[in-house]
């Protein structure tokens, strides 16, 4: 809580130089907290707009609020959360393996793998993530089958028909993990670079490895970097989900689409899974607030920021005292 200085008690000896404050001349000073009416109007401002907006909203007549309480938790849009948590998992679980795999050749001494990892990272950076999910998911229709096994001989373990292996699920999975991790890459590479070259050089003077370097000194250093622009991504990835939709997939958007087709109610339905988007994204956010302030303490100042809670409590307990 930030206070206006206290001012000392007038010297009546006539010095004015600089001089100690007892513990009685301390504890008499009286602290006068700053008052900020700006910020007070500003929250009050927003305030009275967000209730306005909320009022418009439940007192609007065009909008059927039973269509809403009925389908908050119905099983269809119950079920298309969990297919768009699933797909938000697995998409994401490859973007952070690939990107850290990419942004580590990114920052390698080897100028082909530089060079194969920027191409990777703008390639599919250049391509917008809706044409990499029709592009999966219309993949048999330049390869028929997939066939894994020795380029130039007969030797191969298996051969499958790409219609039935390339399901809307796969095909979404594909396509927003190798986007997204074109763009992770980015973030990873970011935390690399942060980590000062000199403790690269002390580790291989003590006989370490490029890999046991990268694993050992520097990744658990870029952790504390990366941290809030993963949360970030990983928030995005949950709304980039609703493009799955497009090529069949039933998650949360897709789900809500096929029952406003039939019913026509188009804004509640709108309104039913803009909650449920609400809720994910708000566990992500104080997941991500958490893993920030574990990983973070040691760093910057020596003192750590206090939460709002711990904030709140000192201001009441202040005021407590000087009532």
């Amino acid at each position: 809580m930030k206070h206006q200085l206290a001012t000392l008690p007038p010297d009546t000896s006539g010095e004015h130089d600089a001089r100690s404050l007892s513990d009685s001349e301390v504890s008499a000073l009286t602290v006068t907290p700053r008052r900020h009416y700006g910020r007070w109007a500003i929250g009050i401002l927003l305030l009275a707009v967000t209730a306005a907006l909320l009022r418009s909203l439940l007192n609007n007549e065009n909008i059927d609020k039973a269509v809403i309480v009925d389908y908050l938790f119905s099983s269809e849009i119950l079920q298309g959360l969990e297919n768009t948590l699933i797909i938000t998992v697995l998409a994401m679980s490859i973007a952070m393996v690939l990107g850290t795999v990419v942004a580590a050749m990114r920052t390698s001494s080897n100028p082909l793998a530089r060079w194969l990892a920027w191409a990777f990272a703008f390639a599919f950076r250049s391509t917008p993530v809706l044409v990499q999910l029709f592009f999966w998911f219309n993949l048999a229709l330049i390869f028929p089958e997939i066939t894994l096994g020795i380029p130039g001989t007969n030797f191969n373990l298996g051969q499958w028909d790409t219609n039935v292996i390339m399901t809307p699920l796969v095909a979404a999975v594909i396509g927003l993990g190798l986007s997204e991790s074109a763009y992770y890459s980015e973030v990873v590479r970011s935390g690399l670079i942060s980590v000062d070259p000199g403790q690269r050089e002390a580790a291989q003077a003590i006989g370490m490895s490029g890999l046991q370097t990268f694993r050992k000194i520097v990744l658990p250093q870029t952790i504390r970097v990366i941290l809030p622009p993963t949360g970030n991504q990983l928030i995005a990835m949950l709304k980039y989900s609703s493009l799955a939709s497009v090529i069949g997939f039933t998650d949360l958007a897709g789900t809500a689409a096929q029952i406003y087709s039939v019913n026509l109610k188009n804004v509640e339905l709108l309104i039913v899974i803009s909650f449920w988007y609400f809720v994910a994204t708000s566990i992500l956010s104080i997941g991500q607030y958490v893993l920030e302030r574990r990983y973070g303490k040691g760093y910057g100042s020596s003192v750590q920021a206090p939460s709002f809670g711990s904030r709140l409590w000192s201001n009441l307990k202040f005021r407590s005292s000087h009532s």
